[in-house]
């Protein structure tokens, strides 16, 4: 039993919830401007491990033709075999279940939502098979997360919510095009769709910084109109300079630090904004 679980963690790469939690965490913050009844962070909590979860298990499904035949991904638990496809069905079904089980937990509003994040949860990996921009796709998955929040504390949208939903929606479609250049070439040949296989390296580099430019922009107006102070403000110059780090270790002919970038550096900016967000509002 504990080794199925460790081989479902590495399907759903389980330690990448660390890039959505810190925003959810700081999401609720924002929108509560403090500390929800204890109960209401369980159920948000539950529900976005639950939509990472279903995320995860729908994008290996789906893929599984591409990822069969794509040098990088061969050892993945998904391709051999170690998970069955009709295991990592179950665990998407079973996920998107305890989603809308949290959501109803919530309020009503957030249940009759939450098929709309379902639905978002599975078109993702299916627009790789239409669409160049699918990272925008990956984009409105993260975009409805502080919507969501601010559905399950307040029962309404709040104007914050949106901007910080817009600000993670650039940022993570960003590192997307970062991590789909590792296939580049494999893309082309199999007809899987991106930003990087359509436009080359040079182009698809720009297009992320100006998501990333965007991404800084919505995060100054989240921190107007959630009415955060000097120190938001002074975090997200920090987290600046990470995003800026972020760039300049990715070049055109040097594509080596793709994982560090992906990995330690977003890591280290979505656990410091949501810190920012805490201190500025216990101590702004």
């Amino acid at each position: 039993m504990i080794q199925k679980i460790k081989l479902y963690g590495q399907l759903i790469k389980f330690e990448h919830t660390i890039f959505a939690l810190p925003f959810v965490f700081a999401s609720v913050f924002i929108v509560e401007k403090g500390i929800p009844p204890l109960d209401k962070i369980f159920w948000i909590v539950v529900a976005a491990v639950a939509g990472r979860t279903a995320g995860m298990a729908f994008n290996r499904f789906f893929d599984l033709p591409f990822d069969r035949l794509n040098p990088r991904t061969k050892n993945w638990v998904s391709v051999t075999g170690a998970v069955k496809a009709g295991e990592i069905l179950a665990l998407a079904v079973i996920s998107s279940v305890i989603l809308v089980f949290a959501a109803y937990k919530l309020n009503k509003l957030a249940f009759y939502l939450s098929p709309v994040a379902l639905l978002l949860l599975i078109i993702y990996p299916l627009g790789k098979r239409f669409t160049n921009f699918v990272h925008l796709l990956l984009g409105a998955v993260y975009f409805i997360i502080p919507i969501a929040v601010s559905v399950a504390l307040k029962g309404t949208v709040e104007i914050s919510a949106v901007f910080l939903g817009l600000g993670m929606a650039f940022w993570v479609a960003g590192f997307d095009i970062f991590y789909a250049l590792q296939d580049i070439e494999f893309d082309r040949k199999a007809g899987v769709h991106s930003i990087p296989a359509k436009y080359g390296i040079k182009k698809a580099i720009l297009f992320a910084r100006i998501f990333h430019l965007l991404t800084f922009i919505f995060l100054i107006l989240t921190g107007y109109y959630g009415g955060l102070g000097y120190i938001y403000y002074g975090g997200l110059v920090i987290l600046t300079g990470f995003l800026i780090y972020e760039h300049s270790i990715i070049k055109e002919n040097d594509l080596s630090k793709i994982n560090v970038a992906f990995f330690t550096v977003n890591g280290y900016v979505s656990i410091l904004y949501m810190v920012f967000v805490i201190l500025d509002l216990w101590l702004g």
